[in-house]
């Protein structure tokens, strides 16, 4: 009788699983890639391309940025969870794959991605900062659903973004990213998943039961520790391999614009590099997402526009940087072979990459690494839902059950297939992206007039006073 019931659901959710991401492909491939690129090239004319003149003051505030403006949590703190989900595994195995499907030319329309995108992220950002409110623990909280409540002044919208935020944050991410590092370290050292599962539920439940400040606390270390750890591998490779390098960028450029289409095999080398690299850095720095203004707006700062320029600086860093050191660690190390090689194999071939010029010493720690990169999203993902679940509903009870549920979740990702849950996930994060690009597109001249307020005072210490800065009326109880 169980087993009667139990076959047509499972049918149904294969069905439904199949439908949706067929729906899915053709949203992210033809829409989301049209208005996360469109948008990024529109507020690079609004800014006259900030992220090029200020480039050198998104380094200078990012040094400068350890220590809170007036205590709470500090630019470096929201950096770093903005970066714990930009860096993450998939600049490891989402890059081999842009390469498997497009070929080393992918890497050229992920760098023309992030140059567009570094102007969304400053924006958003930036507007996160304008419409955060404070918190009853005396921190701040913001993001999306705060300034298109506030800025576009609709509220049914902002509570769409926010409940989407919170099942994706909550539920689908912690579960995602346990099952990749389960699968990882148990493919690798033959550990039972449900052994790395309790692992990062314990490790889970230890930070997030400190609160917001616990998790930028740990982020703030483990996330740039990760991000150092892997460019001095990528730094050892690079110098055993440097022969290498200017057939490296050689290959990039010809395959970017098709002119050797054997790197993909049959059909369109231009077209496949295109669509890959662009499709893989949008996701890679999740510029225009929605999803790193939550960490941005916890940050104490004199002046908006700081915080929106260092997380300009993370989309460079996420992609130019760290993507691109992926790149030369695949093809450098010779174990992509366009003729036997799918895109199943681009969770291992990063990691085969390193042990083969390292030596299978490095196994552990690559596991070790992925653990942690995991492991960060993770904490970033609960910084992002918690300010979403703020924002729907004030209450500590409410708050300290969130955090159960994650655990919960992170536990039973680790130990269940996820295609289901991934397809549920993509089309959530499609609706918060568009609701979010959407709010950046209508709230622009915010973004052009606090721009113009910080370049005014640019070299002196910007501080923002909203009466000389801004012409429309921001609400009393944000900023």
């Amino acid at each position: 009788m169980e087993r009667g019931v139990g076959v047509p659901v499972d049918d149904m959710i294969q069905n439904m699983t199949a439908w949706l991401s067929g729906v899915n492909n053709w949203l992210y491939t033809w829409i989301m890639i049209c208005a996360l690129v469109g948008t990024g090239l529109y507020l690079t004319v609004c800014t006259r391309a900030v992220q090029l003149r200020h480039f050198s003051g998104m380094v200078r505030y990012l040094v400068q940025s350890r220590k809170g403006a007036r205590g709470g949590i500090s630019s470096f703190q929201a950096f770093a969870m903005g970066m714990s989900t930009r860096i993450g595994i998939g600049n490891i195995t989402g890059i081999a794959l842009a390469m498997i499907l497009g070929g080393p030319g992918s890497l050229f329309w992920m760098w023309m991605v992030a140059l567009v995108g570094m102007a969304t992220a400053f924006s958003e950002a930036t507007l996160a900062q304008i419409f955060k409110f404070r918190h009853s623990d005396g921190s701040f909280r913001g993001g999306p659903a705060s300034y298109i409540l506030n800025g576009l002044k609709s509220r049914k919208l902002a509570v769409v973004f926010a409940s989407a935020m919170v099942f994706c944050m909550f539920i689908a991410m912690p579960m995602v990213q346990a099952n990749t590092i389960a699968h990882v370290i148990s493919s690798a050292h033959g550990i039972a998943p449900w052994v790395i599962g309790l692992i990062i539920s314990g490790l889970t439940a230890l930070v997030l039961f400190g609160g917001v400040r616990r998790v930028a606390q740990a982020t703030e270390v483990i996330a740039p520790l990760m991000a150092l750890f892997y460019l001095a591998v990528a730094f050892i490779i690079i110098c055993l391999n440097i022969d290498a390098i200017p057939q490296f960028f050689a290959d990039i450029f010809a395959s970017a614009f098709g002119l050797r289409e054997t790197f993909v095999g049959t059909g369109s080398a231009f077209v496949a590099a295109l669509l890959n690299g662009t499709r893989r850095g949008l996701f890679s720095n999740e510029a225009g997402m929605g999803t790193a203004p939550n960490a941005a707006a916890t940050a104490t700062v004199d002046h908006p526009v700081q915080q929106g320029l260092i997380q300009g600086f993370g989309v460079f860093l996420d992609t130019v940087v760290i993507c691109t050191a992926t790149g030369f660690i695949v093809f450098a190390t010779g174990v992509l072979d366009y003729t036997s090689v799918t895109a199943e194999d681009a969770a291992h071939i990063t990691t085969d990459a390193i042990t083969r010029t390292l030596g299978p010493w490095m196994a552990w720690p690559v596991s070790i690494m992925i653990f942690f990169f995991g492991f960060s999203s993770i904490l970033g993902a609960y910084a992002y839902g918690e300010a979403n679940l703020v924002f729907l509903k004030k209450s500590r009870p409410l708050e300290l059950i969130s955090r159960a549920i994650l655990v919960v979740f992170s536990f039973i990702g680790s130990i269940m297939a996820l295609t289901f849950v991934w397809t549920v996930m993509d089309t959530a994060m499609f609706v918060v992206t568009l609701l979010n690009l959407v709010a950046i597109w209508a709230l622009a001249p915010w973004i052009v007039a606090l721009l113009q307020d910080y370049e005014r005072q640019d070299g002196a210490n910007p501080v923002f006073r909203a009466d000389q800065a801004i012409s429309g009326e921001l609400p009393s109880d944000v900023w």
